[in-house]
């Protein structure tokens, strides 16, 4: 299997100027990649059914830091998961106009179900992220502050897959606090 990577990791930013009283909001956007992502298909999802391998927990962490001379962590740090579960339904609702398909994805984001109809769809849900942190300018001070975020991604073997980790980080981006 191709190796798997975390890659596009970026910080979105609302605004470039806070003021000290202020929240302030980004985005970190990124995508796992490659090998992992290529063998989560419609083929290993049947073959994975039927060996009763019917469950993916990828495990993901997000932190936000100040970068420079030294290093601190800003917000709460994000330590969650994204799982899939694979199940066999005649459900008419889920209805593949192109085939007669029985075997079908769930995948839970923050809790949350959600069932797509297309192989690119259901990668999308599980395997691209964009988590919102929020802190306190406070907690940075006044002045012009760099951040950039270090993000981790594992799981466990399947039938589809061997085990893994990943980690990538952030290019900076720069917020003034006044």
């Amino acid at each position: 299997m191709a190796e798997s990577k975390i890659s596009d990791v970026e910080i979105v930013k609302t605004k470039d100027d806070y003021a000290l009283n202020d929240i302030v909001e980004v985005n970190i956007i990124f995508k796992v990649e490659g090998g992992l992502r290529d063998s989560f298909n419609e083929a290993n999802w049947t073959k994975a059914y039927n060996n009763n391998d019917v469950s993916f927990k990828m495990k993901y962490g997000i932190k936000l830091v100040s970068s420079g001379f030294r290093k601190k962590e800003i917000g709460k740090t994000i330590d969650t998961y994204r799982k899939a579960a694979i199940f066999w339904t005649r459900n008419p609702k889920l209805v593949n106009p192109h085939k007669d398909r029985r075997i079908w994805i769930q995948v839970s984001k923050n809790f949350e179900p959600f069932i797509r109809l297309s192989e690119e769809e259901v990668r999308e849900e599980l395997f691209d992220f964009n988590e919102k942190i929020a802190f306190k300018a406070s907690d940075l001070g006044k002045g012009k502050h760099k951040l950039e975020s270090e993000v981790f991604a594992s799981w466990q073997k399947h039938d589809y897959t061997e085990s893994g980790n990943v980690k990538n980080n952030s290019s900076e981006i720069e917020i003034t606090i006044n």
